[in-house]
């Protein structure tokens, strides 16, 4: 897409997810840091996903995690984004942190514990009738640590079933999102553990079962693009979790590791239609030591400025030279538009829509920051498991 005018409008109309839990406090495996000014209850982050989505114009809606966002009234939290410019987005499960989990939950050979697992996953889809949510984002963190533990084939059996059932409860508009993550915390065996599986489970199902798709959840030199082209190919991507990571998962600034990464999987979402056919872009990130409002603006500019590269990719001269077998020229018209300064493009398309073209300097300067530490003194931070 070469035409300026359009790159700005597809800029425009890019929406990009926060996700409730990254407001709260969160850390390693070994602690987790307190910071002032915490979020203590869902209406809380959403005020401040509110600011986020004031400065950056493209962050309207934000995804829950229950239990983590529970409340008495779905519907009044609604109306409470509502009233600061928000919608609900995905509805994300928790059927990893009971005790009763410790052996897996939909495929956990206790049938007594399946069905606790199985409740709470159709409880999440009433949540989803009162939010007015589109999405149910599914992740297990199922599977075995030793050989002979249990019979994996059956364990697949159980998740499939577990799966038709919730499939079955969502409703006409709403989809089932199936995410992925090759190890941990099940050393062994997962049951979920690449796109494959993923694929293969939302392709019995129907149409309504998609595959999401986590930028941290994949071995060390996976090609995610090639994930994202065949997803999009097939129909079948139906979101992204963006993050960013250095080892083995997620929890950093999406483009922080590899920002060529990050072009690369835009340019094949926006080669494919992923712009205009639906796709979710949702962050899925943790911030432990930097402050969280403006990592996570920081985030939605990374994938602004990923996505207004892959728009400006010339795709007719990039077409002629692939089809002429010129192998540097195919790779220097990417790399052309890769190394393309897009930021003065950004705040042309910030001004266009009535913002700050600085959106960090503007939440810097909204003294929101200040605010939230002197009035939310008491009461219980929001984090893992709150």
């Amino acid at each position: 897409m070469s035409d300026l005018s359009a790159v700005k409008a597809a800029l425009k109309t890019q929406a990009v997810e926060t996700p409730s839990w990254a407001y709260g406090n969160s850390g390693t495996r070994f602690k987790v840091f307190a910071q002032p000014g915490v979020p203590r209850t869902p209406q809380e982050k959403l005020d401040d996903a509110a600011q986020v989505h004031a400065f950056t114009g493209v962050a309207p809606t934000v995804a829950l995690h229950i239990p983590w966002d529970k409340v008495d009234d779905y519907a009044a939290l609604a109306k409470h984004a509502e009233e600061r410019g928000l919608k609900l987005g995905a509805i994300n499960s928790n059927v990893f942190q009971d005790d009763d989990y410790k052996l897996g939950s939909v495929t956990n050979p206790d049938p007594e514990i399946r069905g606790k697992a199985l409740a709470h996953l159709l409880e999440c889809v009433d949540i989803m009738d009162a939010t007015g949510s589109r999405d149910l984002k599914l992740w297990f963190s199922d599977g075995t640590n030793y050989p002979g533990q249990d019979d994996i084939a059956a364990r697949q059996d159980r998740l499939a079933e577990a799966l038709q059932a919730v499939y079955e409860r969502l409703g006409e508009d709403q989809r089932l999102l199936l995410e992925y993550k090759f190890f941990e915390p099940a050393f062994y065996t997962t049951d979920v553990p690449d796109w494959g599986t993923a694929y293969a489970h939302c392709l019995k199902l129907g149409p309504k079962a998609q595959v999401c798709v986590d930028t941290g959840h994949h071995a060390p030199g996976t090609n995610i693009e090639f994930i994202v082209a065949l997803l999009l190919r097939e129909g079948k991507l139906g979101a992204f979790d963006f993050n960013s990571r250095f080892y083995a998962d997620d929890d950093l600034m999406v483009g922080a590791a590899d920002p060529f990464q990050l072009f690369r999987i835009m340019y094949e979402v926006v080669r494919g239609g992923g712009l205009d056919s639906g796709v979710a872009f949702m962050l899925d990130q943790c911030h432990n030591i930097e402050p969280k409002i403006p990592a996570i603006i920081r985030s939605v500019m990374n994938v602004q400025e990923a996505t207004a590269k892959a728009l400006l990719v010339d795709r007719d001269a990039l077409a002629a030279a692939q089809a002429s077998g010129d192998v540097l020229g195919s790779n220097a018209v990417l790399m052309d538009a890769y190394n393309t300064d897009v930021r003065p493009l950004l705040a042309e398309v910030r001004e266009e829509l009535g913002i700050d073209p600085d959106p960090m300097a503007a939440y810097k300067a909204s003294g929101w920051a200040e605010r939230i530490v002197a009035e939310r003194v008491g009461g219980t931070q929001a984090g893992w498991g709150a």
